[in-house]
């Protein structure tokens, strides 16, 4: 059987049960499934779908007038870079076999994808595919990062942070869980992305916005969304893409998948009516960017948990990641003092914490062949918190090295001036009218 696992490594924490479950005859048997082809196509336009244009209008519409073309560019140009950096090694870092260091990160085998052809196989899917895949998540987790530090970096900063994040923390996390390594071997339950992107992303947010300090005038200026029907269109394809996200980890079209998403789509409206319901409470009001902020944390939360609970465990985790993202995103960051300026962390990086720990309680096996706590497992709470602890201790000091490199050599910061005129028309040249 560990022949046959490491076989179907690359195919996904789903596919490598199923072939768990079948035994040698699948192995021997493997070949394309055209159905689980389409659907894994249609999964990664959906994810990609999700940084350009659903985050960058979500992230776009909450920042000033006279930044929201920095921060578009931002989401996009991540996406371009990220793209390259995935080809040329991320890809081969994260999911090829690293030999000696196999348990922490991947080898140069697949380096510029090689070896990689139209015959090459991820299970039942071509691994063009599953590498593209894969490459929308890499994409997407640094894009999440620019919401904890907008208004204020370097464009040229930006750039070579997210490379450097992308290669040095993201692909080894991303190895540790899906990949073979030891976060994955350990059991830790992540189905797609709770800890490789929320809270990998939020962590690296926190460390981001404490280093660069507060934005010019943060308590003092009235820093409200200027366009907040940009970020609910934002928030909406986010919804919509998160589909491919969730459902897509499946590998597969299947139950699985089916499942993933009705889960996705029942803790994500939970948790916008219980963030709209907190704000309504405490603030007398329901805010447009309270429900759809609630939204996106519930799609954070299930994300890890999508393949392992069930609708009921889905309900809780939404309403529970809706109130604690509010937290976060309140109380918590006023106490800290920090400028998580479109709460990157209130809303990743506590709903990524919430959902990893909820996938321990409410994982059910008939969903995902393991037990969670109210099923009589509860050291899967414990496995959890482990994957939570390894990914925040390695995730902060790599990202604090990472950026107080950067500062010494080129600076992190736009000067005072730059930052009070706007980043749009002192970084770009170009503003919107």
């Amino acid at each position: 059987m560990p022949n046959l696992m490491k076989r179907f490594a690359f195919a996904g924490p789903a596919v490598a049960a199923l072939v768990a479950a079948a035994g040698p005859a699948l192995a021997d048997d493997a070949k394309l499934d055209t159905g689980d082809t389409a659907w894994m196509l249609t999964s990664t336009a959906l994810v990609l779908m999700m940084t350009i244009p659903g985050l960058a209008l979500f992230y776009g519409g909450m920042v000033r007038k006279k930044n929201v073309l920095a921060t578009v560019m931002q989401s996009f140009a991540t996406t371009c870079l990220v793209t390259v950096l995935w080809m040329v090694i991320g890809y081969s870092l994260a999911f090829s076999d690293g030999g000696a260091l196999q348990s922490w990160v991947g080898g140069a085998g697949k380096a510029f994808l090689a070896g990689i052809g139209t015959d090459s196989l991820s299970g039942t899917i071509p691994e063009t595919v599953f590498v593209i895949f894969q490459m929308t998540f890499a994409i997407i987790t640094p894009a999440l990062i620019a919401g904890a530090f907008a208004d204020r970096m370097k464009f040229s900063a930006l750039l070579w942070f997210m490379g450097l994040w992308v290669v040095v923390v993201y692909a080894p996390i991303c190895h540790w869980v899906w990949g073979g390594g030891f976060l994955g071997s350990a059991g830790v339950l992540d189905f797609a992305g709770g800890t490789v992107v929320h809270i990998n992303a939020g962590i690296a947010g926190l460390v981001s916005a404490i280093v660069l300090g507060r934005r010019t005038g943060y308590g003092s200026e009235n820093m409200a969304p200027h366009n907040l029907v940009l970020s609910v269109i934002g928030a909406s394809l986010l919804w919509v893409g998160w589909f491919g996200f969730n459902a897509g980890s499946a590998v597969a079209a299947n139950g699985g998948a089916g499942m993933a998403m009705a889960v996705t789509q029942i803790a994500t409206a939970a948790a916008a009516l219980s963030w709209m319901c907190a704000e309504w409470m405490l603030r007398k009001k329901p805010s447009v960017l309270g429900i759809i902020s609630g939204a996106v944390a519930g799609l954070v939360a299930i994300t890890p948990a999508s393949g392992f609970v069930g609708p009921t465990g889905a309900l809780a985790i939404g309403i529970i990641a809706g109130i604690a993202c509010y937290w976060g995103a309140t109380w918590l960051k006023h106490v800290g003092k920090y400028d998580d300026s479109l709460d990157a962390f209130g809303v990743h990086g506590i709903g990524g914490i919430v959902g990893a720990i909820l996938t321990g309680v409410f994982a059910v096996e008939s969903v995902g062949g393991t037990k969670g706590l109210l099923e009589g497992n509860p050291g899967q709470v414990l496995i959890q918190v482990e994957g939570i602890l390894a990914t925040i201790v390695y995730c902060a000091v790599a990202t604090f090295i990472i950026l107080k490199v950067i500062d010494v050599v080129i600076g992190l910061r736009v000067d005072q001036d730059t930052e009070i005129g706007g980043l749009d028309i002192n970084l770009h040249g170009e503003t919107v009218q």
